[in-house]
């Protein structure tokens, strides 16, 4: 089969391997489509301490072809989404049958769309922060593929006020698209919010803005942390401060879910995609890559010059 593989020198090349077995409780797919996602630079920096050389890829779209030990042959032939913990950037991909979800009639490009992204952002606003009708919610990372779900989750789960962050004005614009009261641009934040409290901050970030979201939080707030794209510096918080206002500093964890509850996130990754097939919630494939570009792809996420959801075309 024809897969990518990233290899000890850090390059991304073409080439052909044997296609992987399912093992118990496993599935193998026949990838059309891949998406591309943050872990996808993690890896490639270095953050991930992924042995290489190996075959990238954590989001799959396409049919199972095979199943394994403990997994129902009648699943051969479904079209699915999965999250896999690698291997989605090849003709042929394994995944855990828990994690992979029967998508209907949904277009395999979309579904390829919703990946790690979809259960994050479902997560973060129903099962972490917990949003309630009229509270006011911060998503940071505006334009990216959480931050154009997250809001579209916090209105449904009846959000009075939805304001986002992006970094650039063509980033800001195209989050206004998902329901946005109003989108600020990273260089005028905090500043052009004012003294407005929030009673969630989504804060994919960290750092300074880690820092000063622990300030703008309403009585009773919530700040969830859930990633570290500008620094891995420590942000401290005092437990007497917090504890004098009521506000929590909580933390999501898609990857540790996924190894230690898998049925929770394959819930939540379900209730998103019966979200996104009834029209309720959009997702947004803005860019498609050959298997040779991925990584042209994996840099255009890092550079911030994509929005919404990119996918690799496979096969």
């Amino acid at each position: 089969m024809k897969a990518v593989l990233f290899d000890a020198e850090n390059h991304y090349r073409v080439t052909d391997l044997h296609e992987p077995e399912p093992g118990p409780g496993q599935v193998a797919i026949r990838v059309a489509y891949a998406g591309i996602q943050w872990g996808d630079t993690m890896v490639r920096d270095g953050h991930f301490p992924v042995p290489r050389p190996f075959v990238p890829g954590f989001e799959a779209s396409g049919h199972i072809v095979a199943v394994g030990d403990g997994v129902d042959p009648s699943r051969i032939g479904e079209p699915v989404a999965a999250l896999t913990s690698a291997g989605a950037c090849a003709e042929v991909a394994v995944a855990p049958a828990v994690l992979t979800l029967n998508i209907a009639d949904l277009p395999l490009r979309t579904a390829a769309g919703l990946g790690w992204g979809a259960p994050t952002a479902y997560d973060l606003i129903n099962a972490v922060s917990r949003v309630r009708p009229g509270e006011s919610v911060l998503v940071h990372a505006a334009a990216g593929s959480v931050g154009t779900l997250a809001a579209q989750f916090a209105r449904l789960a009846g959000a009075g006020r939805v304001v986002g962050v992006a970094g650039s004005t063509a980033r800001a614009d195209y989050a206004a698209q998902f329901g946005y009261d109003q989108v600020l641009l990273r260089e005028e934040f905090p500043d052009k919010a004012g003294d407005e409290k929030f009673d969630v901050i989504l804060d994919p970030v960290g750092g300074s803005t880690r820092r000063y979201g622990l300030e703008q939080l309403a009585a009773h707030g919530r700040l969830v942390a859930y990633g570290n794209l500008s620094t891995y510096e420590p942000v401290l918080a005092d437990a007497n401060d917090l504890l004098m206002q009521g506000t929590s500093l909580m933390t999501y964890n898609s990857n540790l879910l996924s190894r230690t509850h898998p049925e929770q996130l394959a819930d939540s990754a379900r209730r998103a995609l019966d979200l996104v097939a009834d029209a309720q919630v959009r997702v947004d494939v803005t860019a498609e890559y050959d298997l040779t570009d991925l990584a042209s792809a994996v840099q255009q996420l890092t550079d911030g010059s994509t929005h919404g959801k990119s996918v690799l075309r496979v096969s």
